[in-house]
């Protein structure tokens, strides 16, 4: 096959990998704690052909291929629910779960009482405290309260006067927060070599009850990055099918040998 063909092959290659990107953007566009992904990508030249025969020299042709995804960890919008059990993170931290693959990481304060009076996750997960634990509820508990430092307090069944400390939930932060890898569509994981920080008083980051961070994906942005990569993927196709007919066409000719 030609070389015309083989590049543009490699463009619509890295096309698709690219549309499925802002697809998934646009499929989470409403998921909460979501951070949108990038797609990177870089110019391979091909090795020059070579032969004894050849008295100049080929030129390297220039191709493009798939590098890499990233992650946008720009903070979202956060909007107030209400919910008591609803906690928006303002600043550049993480709250800690634990899932049957070990520890994740989640900016989705979405949370809830799950039967044994555990605080979990959407998706059951316990989420753990500064003790390394999950957060345990009693059944009579009630007014719910949670301190921009984590700290959680409640009402213990009739008493109006006092709270009791249920614990203080495990916010964390990483120095290369872009190393992070994506498990589901609001957790992260951290590679073996990347252990979690404390946040100190002084990096500014507290928890918001009652909010829910939104995705960070820009709808605008993203559906008009899809249809220019459309356009693009369908211009490269026209091209290759043009390039095909002509080569169909020179083959005709070359084979109609006069009598």
């Amino acid at each position: 096959m030609e070389n015309a063909a083989l590049i543009g092959l490699s463009r619509q290659i890295v096309l698709h990998r690219e549309l499925e990107v802002v697809a998934n953007n646009i499929a989470n566009m409403n998921t909460t704690g979501y951070k949108a992904d990038g797609a990177v990508f870089e110019e391979y030249l091909g090795p020059v052909a070579r032969h004894g025969d050849f008295r100049g020299t080929d030129q390297r042709m220039s191709y493009v291929q798939d590098r890499a995804t990233w992650h946008d960890f720009k903070q979202g919008a956060l909007l107030q629910t209400g919910n008591p059990l609803d906690l928006g993170i303002d600043g550049d931290a993480f709250l800690v779960v634990q899932t049957p693959r070990g520890e994740r990481y989640t900016r989705n304060g979405s949370l809830q009482i799950n039967a044994t009076g555990q605080l979990v996750t959407i998706d059951g997960y316990a989420v753990l405290g500064q003790g390394g634990g999950p957060i345990q509820f009693q059944s009579t508990d009630n007014s719910i309260s949670v301190a921009q430092d984590g700290t959680i307090r409640v009402r213990e069944g009739s008493n109006t006067r006092s709270d009791s400390i249920r614990g203080q939930l495990q916010v964390v932060r990483f120095e290369q927060v872009a190393r992070l890898q994506k498990d589901g569509s609001s957790l992260f994981t951290a590679p073996g070599d990347m252990l979690p920080q404390p946040v100190l008083p002084t990096q500014r980051v507290k928890l918001v009850q009652g909010s829910l961070e939104q995705s960070n994906v820009n709808p605008v942005l993203e559906m008009s990055r899809m249809v220019e990569l459309t356009r693009t993927y369908t211009t490269i196709h026209s091209l290759l099918n043009s390039h095909g007919d002509m080569r169909r066409s020179a083959i005709d000719k070359l084979a109609d040998v006069p009598a």
